[in-house]
């Protein structure tokens, strides 16, 4: 799962200028690799929660070539210059999708405490809900070093309490790590709320970035969109 910022970064249209957005059709190799993540999802969902020998190991492979797409996208997009609207939308929901699924099946399984996933679940939703308004007021929030090292954190904890099943020692690691993962999660959050409310929230400097109005006014040949 891309991972959050805790840093309110200056207005979308000027961030996006130093980018490199594809003008190509959204339907590229990082999109296509966004989409199969998200057809893993369900597959991995449907193994986990099936009953046959050694379905963990078969598991944890789907589980982990989902969590390579995650890298594999963002890094493609970025060598090829394939930057598109689609993608940047599209790859923190399948992020949030993977996780969240394999979390409640894990619930499901016995193997993850279910308040703890409730946490981490709440997070998600609560932070992606200030990445909204912070986008709508003209702000970019990009990955942090915090985030990534959250992501890493409940991909090694996942690996370790569905393969815990088979080797106990991963089951102790994969619920140190689930721990773990429950505190940057925390710290994260608190930190993206400081910085939220510090550089969004005060209304004298968000104003100064709104979002340029399209209105229509008459011209000889029809109406044509003009910004105020």
């Amino acid at each position: 799962m891309p991972g959050d910022s805790g840093v309110c970064h200056k207005p979308a249209d000027q961030t996006l200028q130093g980018e490199a957005w594809s003008a190509a059709g959204p339907m590229n190799l990082p999109n296509s690799l966004t989409i199969a993540r998200l057809f893993l999802i369900p597959l991995l969902v449907v193994v986990l929660l099936t009953r046959f020998p050694n379905k963990e190991f078969i598991a944890v492979a789907i589980f982990l070539a989902a969590s390579f797409t995650d890298w594999a996208d963002g890094y493609v997009a970025r060598r090829r210059r394939e930057v598109t609207t689609l993608g940047t939308w599209l790859d923190p929901v399948a992020d949030k999708l993977l996780v969240a699924s394999t979390f409640i099946a894990l619930v499901e399984m016995g193997l993850a405490p279910a308040w703890m996933v409730v946490i981490l679940i709440g997070r998600e939703l609560a932070v992606t809900g200030l990445r909204n308004v912070a986008l709508a007021k003209g702000f970019s929030i990009h990955v942090s070093g915090m985030g990534k090292v959250k992501m890493a954190t409940q991909v090694f904890a996942i690996t370790s309490l569905i393969l815990g099943t088979q080797f106990s020692f991963l089951g102790l690691l994969g619920r140190l790590a689930l721990w773990l993962a429950i505190f940057l999660a925390i710290v994260s959050a608190v930190q993206y709320c400081r910085q939220f409310w510090l550089q969004v929230g005060v209304p004298e400097k968000s104003s100064r970035f709104r979002e340029p109005v399209l209105s229509l006014r008459k011209h000889p040949e029809g109406d044509v969109p003009t910004q105020r």
